[in-house]
Order: C-alpha cells, then structure tokens, then sequence
C-alpha cells in the first residue's frame, strides 16, 4: 500500500472502534528517541522518516509534526501523500495537544496505544478533552491493525558491561535505588526507559539501531529485581550474572498484568515523564503512585572517574578514524584538480558520493579496537544537502562530491570505551568569502562555549547565547539547540544536560551542570538551498577553582578533530579566538599524531598549523 491508501485504511479502522481522530508517535514502549523497526509505525503510515515526529489522523486531515531538524525533509517525503506539515514552534502553528483539543468536540474520541505516550502527556491531554465533553480510549494499536508484514520485536544477544568500563558495579547502583525508595518509603521502583534499565543493571544489548539497549521493563524491590525481558536474548554467563544479584527475567509483556496485581498496601515509585499511560493506567486505583524524576537519570548523567577516562580513550580512537577520514578526502580533492575534473574519486576512479563517504568514514572506525558499531546513522550532506539538518542519504538522494564546496558530516561511534559524537564540514577545495566568513562565525561559536568558565549552578539555557552570540550579531540563527548530554555506550542524545535558549519543559534538558556531565556542542548555519555549517565537539564539565563567590566550573574538549582550516577566515575572528583554535589544534596534533603513518601525519601538522 501507498500511504495515501495506509491513511485510508486507518481510517476505516479508526470508524470501526468509534475514533474520531488517532495520534501515532515516533516513540516506542519506553519513550525513546530512537526505535527498532517493530515500533516505526508513524514511517509506515506517513512516510516521513525522521527520527522525531508526530502523525494525527482524523476523518477529514491527516498532519505530521516534527521539528526545526527536520522541516526541509518532511517537506520532501510527505509531498503528494495529503499529510499536511506542523512546523513545531513556528508562529501560529499549534501544538498536537492545543490542535486536539480544539478540533475535538463533545461525545468524540481520541483514540491511541497507551504504550507509545508517556503518563504526563496522554493525562494532560485526556484532562483537557474531557472537559469539551470528548474522551479518550488508549487500548488500541490501530497502526499495528493495518501494517502488512509488521517487523517482530528484537531480541538480539545481551552482553555483559565489565566495571572496568562502567565504574561502579550492579550491586552497588542497585543499592543506590533502594536507598532512594528508602527515604520515598516505596515498595516498588518501576523503571521503562531502556537507557536507565541498561545502566543500572551494567549490561548492553542492540534492539535500538545504533542504541545498545534491551527491550525490557524492570521493578526493583527491597531484595530483587523483576526484569521483564525476552529470556532468549540473555545466555548462560549473563543469567548467572544477573541472578548471583537477585535479578530475576519474566517475559516481557507481563509486566502489565504484574502491575494490576500490586496489593493496596503497597506503594510505587516511577517517572510518568518516561513511563508510558498503559503501565500507569495498570496500576489499581489503591495504590499509591509516587510520581517523580528516575532516580537513575542523574546518576546516569554524571559519568564517573571511570567513565570519563574511558570516554578521552574513545575520544582518541575516534579523532584518529575521522581525522583519517578528513586527510583522505583532501587527498581525493588534490588528485581531482591534479587532471582538471571537480568530481572527486576514489583510489579506484569511482565517484565518491554521500553514502560512499560515509562507508568509507565508517570503515576508519572499524580498525579502531572496541568498536561496537555507529551511535546513529551517519548524517553526510554535501552542498544543499548540508542545509538539512538530519538529512540522511538514500539512494534516490545520494549525489557525487565534487570540489569547491562544503561536505557536512555528523557522526558518531560506539565503543566499550564510550560513545561519540561529531560533527565536521569540510571545505572540498577552495570556497568563497561569504562561506568562510560563515564557517568562521559558527567555529567561534563553538570555541567561545568550550571556554566557558562558570558558577555551578548555571544551566545550559544560561550559557546558549555565548554559543549562538556570533552568528546573532550578523542577524543569523540555527533552528536547534546547541548541544545535548551523551550517553556511555549508551544513547547518543541523553538528559537531562543539554544547551538551548528556548524554554522547552517536555525536552528537560536544561539542569544545572555538574562535574562529569558531557554534553555536545554544536552550532551550525543552514542555508536551504545552498549550504549547511555545523561544527560539534564534545564537552565534559569539571570543576575549576573555589573563591569566595563559590565553585567555578569549566569545560574540556574530549573530541579531537582538526576544525579545517581551509574554511577559516581569521579576519572576522577576536585574537582570543585565533588563541583557542591554535592551543585546540596544539592538542589535536599531540593526541592523534602518534597513532597516524607518516604521510598523514606530515599533513595533521599542517592541517592544525596555528594561524
């Protein structure tokens, strides 16, 4: 089916249960960012395949929200589809709930899975319907009822994280929790987010492209651990492991009927920010819910001594694999213009395109040790295609490289050591004024938040402008916040750190910086049609000095990647910025020259030469 006839037999399902309007959200059961394929349902009925987004469907429209990364694709994949775009935040666009709720009327329904919505949210919103009299049924999977050939749920293989990578043992986090449910007097913690689940219990698994996670819901007690999983996923060593700590493995989708049978006497500790509806919605009318932030996510969040020691050595295994990869592409553009041609070819005379450069890219990083795959798919967008923020190269998209012009690549690695995260756009040959001048606007940015030197308790809504500063003093913007916190092996986009100047609640990714928390930082310029900047480094908070004013706090570059210098104009640049870029360039030339073969090591030295 086309999506025009998915929306209509969507329809026909929604006329059967009563439902005047549907609402698909990307998320899985566990409020992720990222899903497996079995959960990609707002894709299958809408064919948008952005990884953020919203589709509501009623007898008479069908729209799809997403935001500012994902304008420019959405526009392209939902044309000729009848799915109109919501531009999220932009002036007089609505949002789902303020559309739902004035679109609906009295004795309507709203119909979704309760297992894709978070408590906080579908409560709101089935508060606000019901007071226009409309009501909301939260038990059915109509998206489910019209794929054809749906994927199975994943159950890939579980492995075990040694505490030489994760810091701090199974044991000890666990007894962290229950010392949290102690003080809260709950009987039970109820934990749905797979990125919390998969910390806590020190393992790692791959149901989430490029995400190691489990899919898997856990209820931790005073002596043991329920953890509901696909039991064929965890071998013999990993059991034994879990179990030797009193954690026990119950099928998967039985958490719902272990909840309904939660006695009166008890009460329940979770995080209806994460938790979805359906699992709340279990939970009898007796019990009492204590409705709070998971206790894991800070600790989460504050990667310890161990962490971050191992996060510099990923860091240094990834600097080599893209500082490669940046030597090798300035080697294609000098043998293009060594014959007179601007299209860039491989070794072999093949035309390099985006998705060839991004294989090749990939491979760098596969000869590095303990590397487990890529932390998201690799965005490599050159000339206009660097203007959409996440675009992600098809085959119908893919183009050629060819020389004078900008090639943006963001990617990222898993390793045992950490993940990464980073962004790079390289000059492919000369390019003109306005576009260094641009290019230099954004790397100042990026510089001038590194050096950041702080009070501890400042957010990341308080130090956003000195990032965007540069760009704004010239009347120009990027349309997404400037960084987001990181994962260990973990989610690539993580909270509840994150800088941006927009108060925006559901994101919660703005909290008060703290020593170990590392965050992304990555100012960009996109010109739709032309060309996209952007430029990502990630930053790891540490204490600096204590005066009498308080405790200072500061960042340190962890990424180690030439910025390129080809696109850098010093004129527009303060000789305190020229300073930052040589001492980070010093340090890129001393951490990732040693692991580097002559000839390539020849050219880092003039690839971060100060200026």
């Amino acid at each position: 089916m086309m999506i025009p006839e998915r929306i209509a037999a969507l329809r026909a399902k929604m006329k059967e249960n009563g439902v005047d309007a549907y609402l698909v959200p990307t998320s899985d059961f566990h409020g992720s960012e990222y899903v497996g394929d079995y959960f990609k349902c707002r894709s299958y009925l809408s064919g948008f395949t952005g990884s953020a987004g919203s589709l509501v469907v009623t007898a008479d429209m069908a729209g799809l929200w997403t935001d500012g990364r994902y304008f420019l694709q959405a526009e392209d994949q939902l044309a000729g589809t009848g799915i109109d775009l919501y531009k999220m935040a932009e002036e007089g666009v609505p949002t789902i709930h303020d559309f739902l709720v004035d679109k609906l009327t009295e004795g309507q329904c709203l119909g979704f899975d309760g297992r894709t919505l978070s408590k906080a949210y579908a409560t709101a919103l089935e508060k606000d319907l019901a007071k226009k009299g409309a009501k909301v049924n939260f038990e059915l999977d109509l998206a489910g009822d019209v794929w054809e050939d749906r994927p199975a749920l994943s159950a890939k293989p579980v492995m075990l994280l040694g505490v030489e990578y994760a810091g701090k043992s199974r044991a000890d986090k666990l007894a962290d929790v229950r010392k949290v449910m102690e003080e809260k007097k709950a009987d039970y913690f109820v934990l749905t987010s797979l990125d919390d689940i998969v910390w806590l219990l020190n393992i790692r698994g791959g149901d989430v492209e490029c995400t190691p996670v489990v899919l898997s819901y856990v209820v931790v007690m005073k002596e043991r651990v329920l953890l509901f999983a696909n039991e064929q996923a965890f071998g013999a060593e990993v059991k034994a492991a879990l179990e030797a700590d009193g954690v026990m493995i119950l099928p998967y989708n039985n958490i719902y009927s272990w909840i309904k049978k939660i006695s009166a006497d008890k009460t329940v500790l979770l995080d209806g920010g994460r938790a979805n509806y359906a699992i709340v919605a279990s939970v009898p009318a007796d019990v009492k819910v204590l409705d709070e932030t998971n206790p894991t996510q800070l600790s989460k969040a504050i990667k310890n001594e161990t962490e971050v020691a191992n996060m510099y050595k990923a860091h240094v295994k990834d600097g080599v694999a893209k500082t490669r990869f940046m030597y090798w592409l300035k080697e294609r553009v000098k043998a293009a213009k060594a014959v007179g041609t601007t299209l860039l070819t491989d070794e072999n005379g093949v035309p390099i395109t985006e998705i060839s450069a991004s294989d090749k890219l990939e491979a760098f990083r596969a000869d590095q040790e303990n590397f487990m795959g890529l932390s998201f798919g690799t965005i490599a967008g050159f000339g206009p295609h660097g203007a959409i923020i996440h675009y992600g190269a098809t085959e119908e998209t893919n183009v050629e490289l060819h020389t004078d012009e900008f090639l943006l690549v963001d990617s990222g690695g898993q390793y045992l050591e950490g993940t990464t995260d980073i962004t790079r756009t390289f000059a492919l040959g000369e390019v003109d004024e306005i576009r260094k001048k641009h290019y230099t606007l954004v790397l100042r940015g990026n510089l001038n938040l590194t050096a950041a030197k702080f009070l501890h308790g400042v957010r990341g809504i308080n130090l956003d402008y000195v990032c965007r500063q540069p760009l704004w003093e010239e009347g120009l913007d990027y349309n997404h916040g400037t960084g987001h916190g990181i994962g260990y092996f973990l989610n690539v986009h993580e909270g509840p750190n994150g800088f941006r100047w927009k108060v925006v609640p559901e994101r919660m990714d703005s909290a008060v910086f703290e020593a170990g928390m590392i965050t992304s930082n990555e100012p960009g310029l996109y010109l739709p049609g032309e060309y996209g900047i952007r430029l990502e480094n990630l930053i790891v908070c540490r204490k600096g000095e204590k005066t009498a004013y308080g405790q200072f706090m500061d960042f340190d570059a962890m990424t180690m990647v030439p910025f390129d210098l080809d696109a850098v104009d010093p004129k527009y640049m303060s000789d305190r910025e020229i300073c930052l870029l040589n001492e980070y360039h010093a340090r890129v030339h001393e951490t990732i020259a040693p692991f580097l073969p002559e000839e390539e090591k020849a050219w880092l030295k003039e690839a971060t030469r100060a200026i």
